[in-house]
């Protein structure tokens, strides 16, 4: 009786011989076949079975009428040979048996094998072959084509292969229209003879669909030609070609990124008035260039209108129209953003707060950013430096010490660095001038490494910290024992 183990026995001493076989310096092909095809003993007649059922295994019996095997076993040896080469000869060997006709399979994967080794003048021998073969043609074979031609960098044989498939008398479907003119736009100088085959497809019975047009478009907006992409977006609508949410989106950024955000703003209410929802990015494009635009009312409502279209503004949004504000000294405007982002559910983050803080302070709110400063610490956001340089350098401008100090503290306590000139400013107004040396050594000890380029960042040292602390504390009792005399 057959058993696994025999069967296994068995498959690996074929397989072994095979590969002595395919190693000799010369390929004796014909002696490969005949290995697979001889008589085998009893135990192996039934070597070759179908895995795919979780029934019973049956075995496959080999077409008696050609003398190497079936075209199954021929498509195993052809896909196990790392040499295209090698497997072009198998090919053709067995291509020249007689009642053999290879599986449609065998034509894909040696289309792919000669095409990823770059044997690309062998291709289309193959390719007459399956035409000769009597398979009904397919897309497939042509999508494996224009894979190869895409791997391999060739965006003229990629074109080519359109007018191979009208040769071959097979009407490319749009999938193959559109991963041509994909290719053929991602290599520069090619976006004209994509814009050439574009309009000459309906000729060849090939009709565009929307995902053609978006191509294009894409294409001509990173072109800067604006004006051909709307054109085209025109063409859609005259042909019954439904945009969808990429075709307003590519558009929206084409304005955009060419300074007209009305004709943005056309297009997004035109979105909107047909049922599309837009996207995250595309809101984010329109209110940056709206902001950019100092159009910060338009802004805001477009900022309030998204929650009311679909689509939740989310932290993006929001830090473009807080930074939108502070650019144009609205830096209370900016706050009550980042109040609607709390109240909406959506968290600041250390970037919406350096923003206002950096605005605040702009406008001289010094009290306003030193709350805000406190808020961000106490929310876990460690500080920039230029945040608290900038409210320490306020602060001393109107000879507000002790504010000053306190940002000082309430930095250190956290952990958080402190900009040189911050502490250039904050030690003069805390020590005596007779101090000077020992707030030296304080500085020298303090500086833990000094990094290199514009940063000019140094690390706080514990005794520097602790001395200015007491400083500060000794000022402050002195000064409450003058008020208490007087």
């Amino acid at each position: 009786m057959l058993t696994d183990t025999s069967l296994t026995s068995n498959g690996r001493f074929i397989k072994k011989k095979l590969r002595q076989m395919i190693r000799r310096p010369i390929y004796d092909f014909a002696a490969v076949f005949r290995h697979l095809t001889s008589p085998l003993s009893t135990s192996s007649r039934f070597l070759f079975y179908s895995s795919s059922e979780h029934e019973a295994r049956k075995p496959i019996v080999s077409n008696p009428k050609s003398p190497i095997g079936s075209p199954t076993r021929v498509q195993k040896l052809i896909a196990s040979q790392s040499d295209p080469l090698l497997a072009k000869e198998i090919f053709d060997y067995a291509s020249q048996q007689p009642n053999f006709r290879h599986s449609r399979s065998s034509h894909l994967i040696l289309i792919l094998k000669l095409g990823r080794g770059r044997y690309f003048n062998l291709i289309d021998d193959v390719l007459a072959k399956h035409r000769s073969s009597g398979y009904p043609l397919t897309g497939e074979i042509f999508t494996y084509l224009i894979k190869v031609y895409a791997e391999a960098k060739l965006p003229e044989k990629v074109l080519s292969t359109f007018y191979k498939m009208l040769e071959f008398n097979f009407t490319p479907q749009p999938k193959h229209l559109n991963r041509i003119l994909d290719v053929l736009v991602s290599h520069r100088g090619y976006l004209q003879k994509a814009f050439e085959l574009f309009k000459s497809s309906r000729l060849h019975g090939v009709m565009p669909n929307t995902r053609s047009y978006n191509l294009l478009m894409q294409a001509f907006c990173l072109n800067d030609d604006l004006s051909i992409a709307y054109q085209l977006f025109g063409k859609m609508l005259e042909r019954d070609v439904v945009p969808d949410v990429d075709s307003y989106k590519i558009l929206i950024q084409g304005f955009c990124r060419k300074g007209q955000v009305n004709g943005a703003m056309e297009l997004l209410d035109d979105m909107l008035n047909k049922g599309f929802v837009p996207d995250r990015l595309s809101y984010t494009t329109l209110l940056n260039s709206l902001c950019r635009k100092t159009q910060l009312r338009e802004a805001y409502k477009l900022l309030c209108r998204m929650k009311l279209k679909g689509c939740n503004p989310d932290l993006v949004h929001y830090n473009t129209m807080i930074l939108g504000f502070c650019r144009e000294d609205r830096a209370m405007d900016a706050r009550k953003v980042l109040d609607d982002m709390l109240s909406n559910g959506c968290s600041p983050n250390s970037v919406s707060y350096r923003t206002l803080i950096g605005g605040l302070c702009d406008q001289g709110m010094f009290d306003e950013g030193k709350k805000y400063l406190e808020e961000m610490i106490s929310k876990g956001f460690s500080p920039h430096f230029s945040v608290s340089n900038c409210l320490v350098k306020g602060f001393c401008s109107f000879g507000k010490v002790e504010e000053a100090c306190d940002v000082v503290e309430v930095v250190m306590k956290n952990g958080e660095t402190l900009h040189s000139d911050t502490w250039e400013m904050v030690i003069p107004l805390i020590c005596n001038e007779d101090e000077s040396e020992k707030i030296k050594l304080f500085l020298e000890d303090a500086v833990k490494e000094e990094i290199t380029g514009d940063t000019r960042i140094v690390d706080v040292g514990i005794g520097l910290g602790s001395y200015l602390s007491s400083k500060l504390q000794m000022k402050r009792k002195n000064a409450r024992e003058r008020r208490r005399h007087l």
